[in-house]
C-alpha cells in the first residue's frame, strides 16, 4: 500500500494566548499542496521504519494505533521525502497522517474517523489536518478543523532561505509570548473569519491577516516579483508566494533561486 503525503500551507495563521494544555489558541487557514513525500506500508515481523533516518512521527503513530487497537505493531513503513524538513510545511505530520490511514486500513476493525482524528490530534496539532480532505479552518490549537471553501486556481512558489536557520516551533512561540503577541486575539481571529467569508477568488486571499509567529522580507521580494500573496508557512522558515500564473511563478523562481531552494507546486484537494 502506498499513498501522497501531501505538504500544507497556512494562508493565515492567528496566534493567541496559552491554552490549560500549555499549547496556544490559535485561527489557521490550511491548504493541501501537491508537493508530496511518499509513504509505502506493508506487514512485517516488527515495526519497521526506514527511508528518512531522523522520523519520529510515523514511528509513534503505527505504535499509537496498535495500541489503541491491541495489537502489536507489525508494519513496514518506507518514507520517501521531498518535502524539506523541519520547513513550515507540515512534511513530518503528513507523513504520520498517511501512515496512520494506511496502516487503520489494514485492521480487521479499523478505527471509525473520529477516534483515528483524536488518535491524531495526540501526536501533534497538525496530524488531524491530513486526514480529512480539502482546505480547513483550524480553532483550539489547530486541530479543531471546520472545512472552507478556497479558490484552487492558483499556483505556488515555495522558497526555503539558503542561510535560514529553523528554530524550533517552541522557540518560535516564546518569542510570541515575550512580545506580548496574543494581545488582542478574539479582534484578529475575528477579522481572519470576516476576510475568510469574503473570500470568492484566488486573489482575495491576499486580504488575509498575515502570520503571526513568523515573517521575512522575501514575502516582499515575492510580492515585487507578482505574488499576490505572499508570506511565511507556520513557524517556517519556508515562505510562499501565491501567483495567478504558472509562467510568473517560474520566472520569480528563476530570479530567487540563488536565495534558497525553490519549488513551483499548486494547491491539492486530497493526499
Amino acid at each position: 500500500m502506498r499513498a501522497s503525503a501531501t505538504a500544507k500551507l497556512n494562508l493565515a495563521l492567528v496566534v493567541g494566548p496559552t491554552r490549560p494544555d500549555g499549547k496556544h489558541e490559535v485561527a489557521t487557514v490550511l491548504q493541501r499542496l501537491a508537493l508530496c513525500d511518499r509513504v509505502e506500508l506493508g506487514p512485517a515481523s516488527r515495526l519497521i521504519v526506514d527511508g528518512f533516518a531522523d522520523d519520529t512521527l510515523v514511528r509513534d503513530a503505527l505504535i499509537a494505533l496498535a495500541a489503541e487497537a491491541g495489537i502489536a505493531p507489525r508494519w513496514r513503513a518506507r518514507i520517501r521525502k521531498r518535502i524539506p524538513v523541519a520547513a513550515g510545511l507540515g512534511g513530518g505530520s503528513s507523513d504520520a497522517a498517511t501512515a496512520l490511514r494506511l496502516a487503520n486500513a489494514t485492521l480487521d476493525d479499523p478505527l471509525e474517523p473520529a477516534r483515528l482524528h483524536e488518535l491524531a490530534r495526540m501526536l501533534g496539532a497538525d496530524v488531524p489536518f491530513f486526514l480529512v480532505d480539502g482546505p480547513q479552518l483550524g480553532r483550539a490549537e489547530g486541530a479543531a478543523l471546520t472545512p472552507v471553501e478556497l479558490p484552487q486556481d492558483y499556483v505556488v512558489l515555495l522558497v526555503h532561505p539558503r542561510d535560514a536557520t529553523k528554530a524550533s516551533t517552541r522557540a518560535a512561540y516564546e518569542a510570541f509570548d515575550a512580545r506580548g503577541g496574543a494581545d488582542g486575539f478574539e479582534a484578529r481571529s475575528a477579522a481572519l473569519l470576516d476576510a475568510l467569508a469574503r473570500v470568492e477568488r484566488a486573489r482575495d486571499l491576499a486580504a488575509l491577516p498575515g502570520n503571526d509567529l513568523a515573517s521575512s522580507a522575501l514575502a516582499e521580494d515575492l510580492r515585487g516579483l507578482g505574488a499576490f500573496r505572499a508570506d511565511v508557512s507556520g513557524a517556517g522558515p519556508v515562505v510562499y508566494g501565491l501567483f495567478h500564473h504558472r509562467a510568473t511563478a517560474v520566472a520569480a523562481q528563476q530570479v530567487l533561486r540563488t536565495r534558497g531552494r525553490t519549488w513551483v507546486t499548486e494547491p491539492a484537494w486530497y493526499g
